[in-house]
């Protein structure tokens, strides 16, 4: 191997590592809130023992037995809430079709975290970036009506359509996830698949978006009309 061909393999190593980097972003977001919950729960809890055990005091003293029972309270919470699951259990994916639209997002990047373990690498890169497009998407489905043709066209995708898609990827055996049928792998088709489905949630997102879009570049040209105007008056 040349020199040029060394450095060419280097800069390839680079860039996976760059990427790799990208794509576990949202795994790291999500340890961080799950650790900034458990921290959150901790303190609450921890409080709540403190304020009790001073209101007690108030009314009888705890003497040291008190003193004791006090601190075995806050190493008792401190470790149940240290090691309580930071959210509860992801919901099956037959439930994920009655779940509330405004909850829908979460609790399917939840249940697809679920998932993430079994899929293979280009496809858990695709799952992070449809559950980075799942909390982008979350806030705009609180001004749609849960009747609405689109509020339905999003429970359909991402209740209905992505867990069942995941989920049939799931029965097939894993030594057959490689084999070409029909001119692709299943591991490819998942990864297609999944790659359609990431891009139309981003295109309901900038749908859902644009009355949005439209008010601030109106509000744009109004304010550059009346300033710019009001400055060549001047």
């Amino acid at each position: 191997m040349t020199e040029v061909d060394d450095q060419i393999e280097r800069a390839r190593a680079m860039m996976a590592r760059i990427s790799d980097g990208y794509a576990d972003a949202p795994q790291r977001r999500r340890a961080t809130q799950a650790i900034a919950q458990r921290l959150a729960r901790i303190a609450i809890a921890d409080a709540a023992i403190l304020i009790g055990a001073f209101i007690l005091g108030l009314v009888m003293p705890l003497g040291i037995l008190g003193a004791l029972a006090v601190m075995a309270l806050l190493v008792a919470a401190t470790v149940l809430f240290a090691i309580w699951p930071a959210e509860g259990r992801a919901p099956p994916p037959e439930k994920l079709r009655t779940v509330d639209l405004k909850a829908l997002p979460a609790q399917t990047e939840r249940w697809l975290g679920t998932q993430r373990p079994a899929l293979p690498a280009p496809a858990r890169t695709l799952v992070d970036q449809i559950g980075v497009r799942l909390e982008t998407l979350s806030p705009q489905l609180g001004r749609i009506e849960g009747d609405d043709e689109t509020a339905h066209e999003v429970r359909r995708l991402i209740g209905e359509q992505l867990p069942a898609f995941v989920g049939d990827y799931a029965k097939v055996p894993p030594s057959l996830r490689t084999v070409e049928r029909n001119g692709k792998t299943p591991d490819r088709e998942l990864v297609d698949g999944l790659r359609l489905i990431e891009q139309e949630i981003a295109d309901m997102t900038a749908r859902l978006a644009q009355g949005d879009l439209d008010q601030l570049q109106t509000r744009g040209r109004f304010l550059e009309m009346k300033y710019r105007d009001d400055e060549k008056a001047g």
